[in-house]
């Protein structure tokens, strides 16, 4: 049977990854022994790998598809096909920022000076990409994570990943410069794209898991109106919104239904029950497929 290989990124995504399969319909198990989860899809061959090692194994075939950071695409440099982006992180939504930090007493205000000092990274290549295009001398040392807790002792500037800024300002760092923002994105080698079955595969998996991330953000809500009062419910709506309307058992009334995003439904619900609709009925949503 045909597979395709899919890396999976271990550590701080892979709970979140997980989650957004499950929704698009794909559920993994994983031992705490071992990193080779299974999925309840033949046509899948998962391996966790760290998301700095997929588009590595991405480049030489050791894997046809994965799901990883721009940030780590862009400090390894290889050549990969974008599939689409999916907009999730370990905590939120919202990109990570790839980020120049200093102490908060640092006299380091931009990287120009940086000139002749030392550097901690995970993003050896990225920074010094950044140095290069800044005209800038400085020593880069690869870090293994943890950047934070060496400066200043051991280093006087480092650049990380951030989503929240919580971490940085525990140990009273600020950022000085942003050289990305990132988000995860689901990418494959041009071999992948020349099989007829792993390139099938992949478009199946893009419409299935951009339909969870669109999904993510959304609500289902039905309920129940009055004819009488159908303009002024549904006038209430957001104008882009049309919901569908079907006829009830009694003709005065009608059942409206919509798609809407989370932070509108919480406003609109008690509007909505004011003006008189009711049956008012708020339900989660797996795929939204545009």
């Amino acid at each position: 049977m045909s597979q395709l290989k899919l890396g999976i990124p271990k550590g701080s995504l892979q709970e979140p990854t997980f989650a957004l399969f499950a929704r698009a319909g794909f559920h993994f198990k994983i031992s705490s022994r071992s990193y080779q989860p299974v999925v309840d899809d033949p046509e899948l061959l998962p391996i966790l790998l760290r998301p700095q090692e997929i588009p590595i194994y991405l480049a030489q075939g050791a894997i046809d598809a994965g799901l990883t950071g721009a940030d780590w695409v862009a400090d390894t440099g290889v050549e990969l096909h974008e599939v689409c982006e999916l907009r999730y992180s370990k905590l939120t939504n919202n990109p990570i920022r790839i980020v120049l930090a200093a102490h908060e007493d640092s006299p380091i205000q931009s990287v120009k000076d940086l000139e002749g000092k030392h550097v901690a990274t995970e993003y050896v290549r990225l920074t010094e990409r950044y140095l290069k295009a800044n005209q800038v001398n400085a020593s880069v040392e690869f870090s293994w994570g943890a950047c934070e807790v060496k400066v200043p002792t051991l280093a006087d500037a480092i650049v990380v990943n951030t989503e929240t800024g919580n971490s940085l300002r525990a140990h009273n760092l600020r950022i000085v410069e942003t050289l990305m923002t990132s988000t995860t994105r689901f990418v494959c080698n041009q071999a992948a794209l020349d099989d007829e079955f792993k390139r099938a595969k992949i478009e199946s998996l893009e419409i299935l898991l951009t339909g969870a991330m669109n999904a993510s953000r959304l609500v289902g809500l039905k309920m129940n109106l009055p004819k009488a009062q159908q303009d002024h419910i549904l006038g209430l709506l957001p104008s882009l919104k049309q919901p569908t309307l079907s006829p009830l058992a009694d003709p005065d009334w009608l059942a409206a239904e919509v798609i809407l995003s989370e932070t509108e439904v919480r406003t609109l619900i008690p509007e909505l029950k004011r003006a008189g609709a009711t049956g008012l009925v708020e339900y989660p949503l797996n795929k939204v497929i545009y």
